[in-house]
């Protein structure tokens, strides 16, 4: 089990109730909150009494028990733990896009055993004063792990929640020094023929590439993860080290990278090469800029997939306006998309 420390970074921690009162007293309060909720006090009492009830009977994460343990402390980062209910393990590690494994949902968790996560390195290059190469063991050790608790939002109208385990990738940049010169990120995924068969096709050029601009990289929510519900990542979920940038949509957030560039002019990612009039550079999780072919208004949670289940309407930025909306002020989101 690994030792980790709380980041410094700025934010609000909310402790359980569970941890600093005895369960008894604990349990009790809960119910009384929820009454208080449901309108037993003034609207105002109502209010606070219902965010602190539905804060304290959150699921906690469970670990699977499937892969080797990775903890991590709850994270400071402003907006890195939503409240909302975490989607399934069973559901986060078999519904997947992942094409170098295949093009069907089910394609990662079906042929992903075959992927080597050991030995595995991750290349840091380009315009960096410390270019360098990272083995697993050092990546892991450089910087203290956090959990994340994410929203993740499909381009294809899906979503889920996650509770992921890394830090800020703003960590290894600073160790690296980019160079003044340097404006964007590139990242650059494993491409194995051999133990991904999807590779072999051509529903992209590999390997696959994605791109951030600099302040995007070093804004404290971009995770570099390691690990997913207390786990290692599974192989299918982009091990053994993986990006999140949770207010864009998914396939910005590249899998089980081998190669982190810093340039000076943008990227061509890999969706922007194939399809650039539907795939942006930027791809911000954005309800009112629908893509081509559908609507992104509204999304499907995975889970919640009754037959009278309504969509839940899309969030601006994928509920991080908040922390992140300032980074795109005055620029025109319908053709920055």
């Amino acid at each position: 089990m690994n030792q980790f420390s709380n980041s410094s970074d700025s934010g609000f921690v909310h402790p359980l109730s569970s941890e600093i009162t005895p369960q008894t007293v604990y349990a009790q309060r809960r119910d009384w909150l929820k009454q208080v909720a449901a309108g037993a006090a003034g609207l105002s009492m109502a209010s606070w009494a219902a965010r602190e009830a539905f804060a304290q009977t959150t699921d906690p994460v469970v670990r699977p028990g499937k892969l080797a343990p990775l903890t991590g402390a709850v994270s400071r980062v402003s907006g890195a733990n939503t409240m909302e209910k975490i989607t399934s393990y069973a559901d986060a590690s078999s519904y997947n896009n992942f094409y170098e494994f295949g093009t069907d949902k089910s394609d990662p968790v079906r042929y992903a055993h075959t992927l080597q996560t050991k030995p595995w390195t991750v290349e840091v290059e380009g315009l960096v004063k410390k270019p360098g190469r990272f083995d697993l063991d050092a990546l892991l050790k450089l910087s203290p792990m956090e959990e994340r608790i994410y929203r993740l939002r499909c381009v294809e109208g899906w979503s889920m929640v996650i509770p992921w385990v890394g830090y800020s990738l703003a960590e290894l940049i600073k160790r690296v020094e980019p160079l003044g010169s340097a404006k964007y990120v590139e990242f650059i995924t494993q491409a194995d023929p051999k133990t991904m068969p999807g590779v072999r096709s051509r529903v992209l050029d590999w390997p696959y590439v994605e791109g951030l601009r600099m302040d995007e990289a070093m804004h404290p929510l971009t995770l570099l993860s390691f690990g997913m519900y207390g786990e290692v990542l599974p192989n299918q979920n982009g091990a053994p080290v993986r990006l999140v940038v949770p207010w864009k949509y998914g396939f910005k957030s590249a899998k089980s990278l081998v190669k982190i560039r810093f340039v000076e002019k943008q990227p061509v990612s890999s969706w922007g090469r194939s399809a650039p009039q539907e795939y942006g550079f930027y791809s911000n999780v954005n309800p009112t800029v629908h893509h081509p072919r559908w609507s992104q208004a509204t999304e499907r949670r995975i889970g919640e997939d009754g037959l009278f289940t309504k969509k839940r309407k899309s969030l601006m930025f994928n509920g991080y306006e908040a922390q992140v909306g300032q980074l795109y002020a005055g620029m025109d989101l319908s053709k920055n998309y």
